[in-house]
């Protein structure tokens, strides 16, 4: 079957109870496809990820942190339908839209050709009710990815950019997880597609130009990929943009919560790359709840003293009652931390 022609069908799967796939008030709908292989999104071997027609990648100029995890990353348009611009908020999306994101390892980080071991694929259906999620596990034999909905366990290995051998549990989350960063005033809605983490490349080899030419992205008249919203891309910015890249970090790690209508509001914490307020952004500023996640410092971020803000000693973690993000992270990111001690020392 077409992707065009499944995705057709209604996905109504049921992010509320997890022994479930459909609520009460879509029995009558179809369940979502047990095998990833039955979208028909990729052609050819599954595990190569060969889009077929209607399917395109994409590129963020800030990508989450997902314990050392390459991704892969594409859109399923339906024939004829575009995505609508948002200069801030994620794009908007036609029904029937998906969004595709594939996680794997390298082998070996140093050699690609030495091939890729795929983990786990997440899907956002966007239905005439709003999006949904989805979670595939891959087989041992990288053959098919499998519907799964209560979580997954996988063990991992390989050779890190270093040249050495890394191991990890990875955890693939339960699609109530999905929710605890998907979330915009109790909505859920996509992260990364947005015009700062989409906006890049310059002249014709912008993405969202070549998207405008393609007919996949409407954009008003006068868009201009050099005054449009854009993060800096923290892993191959120049040493001295600092700020911007540590900025960049934030927004592309945190503040899908820490903003004022996430699931960290509450906190007082907004972490979103434009956000001019220093108290706002952490800065001499004491934690709503002090307790164990405050590691006994007194402030979010204390200028010129990364040992002493709480945000480092959070990003450091690993106690799950603990560390930042909660979700989607088991390890430290070394280079993370390292940015965010950077731009926290030059402070004054």
């Amino acid at each position: 079957m077409t992707v065009h022609g499944k995705i057709g069908l209604g996905f109504c799967l049921c992010l509320v109870g997890l022994l479930s796939f459909v609520s009460s008030e879509e029995k009558g709908a179809a369940p979502p496809s047990l095998n990833l292989s039955e979208y028909g999104f990729f052609t050819g071997n599954l595990a190569d990820l060969t889009p077929q027609n209607n399917v395109f990648p994409y590129e963020v100029n800030a990508p989450l942190f997902s314990d050392y995890a390459e991704k892969a990353r594409f859109i399923y348009l339906p024939e004829g339908q575009k995505m609508a611009y948002q200069p801030r908020q994620a794009f908007e999306f036609p029904a029937g839209a998906v969004i595709i994101k594939n996680f794997f390892y390298w082998n070996d980080a140093r050699s690609p050709q030495l091939g890729r071991r795929m983990v786990e694929t997440r899907l956002l259906i966007k239905d005439a009710k709003g999006w949904k999620a989805l979670e595939y596990i891959w087989n041992e034999a990288q053959t098919e990815a499998v519907l799964d909905v209560a979580g997954a366990t996988i063990p991992v290995s390989w050779i890190d950019a270093r040249g050495q051998k890394q191991t990890l549990q990875y955890l693939a989350p339960n699609l109530n997880q999905c929710k605890g960063c998907h979330s915009y005033d109790g909505q859920f809605v996509p992260i990364g597609v947005t015009t700062r983490q989409l906006n890049r490349g310059e002249n014709g080899d912008n993405q969202l130009l070549a998207w405008k030419k393609s007919e996949k992205l409407s954009v008003p008249d006068d868009f201009s990929p050099a005054t449009a919203p854009r993060l800096t891309d923290y892993r191959t910015a120049a040493e001295q943009q600092v700020e911007a890249s540590a900025r960049a970090y934030l927004d592309g790690n945190c503040a899908h919560c820490h903003h004022p209508h996430g699931p960290a509001s509450t906190s007082g914490m907004f972490l979103e790359y434009d956000q001019k307020d220093p108290e706002r952004l952490g800065v001499q500023k004491p934690p709503v709840a002090a307790g164990r996640g405050s590691g006994n410092r007194r402030y979010g971020i204390v200028p010129g003293k990364p040992k002493e803000s709480i945000l480092v000693y959070r990003m450091e973690q690993g106690d799950p009652g603990i560390r930042m993000p909660e979700l989607g992270r088991q390890l430290a990111h070394e280079e993370g931390i390292a940015l965010i001690k950077a731009w926290i020392s030059e402070m004054r």
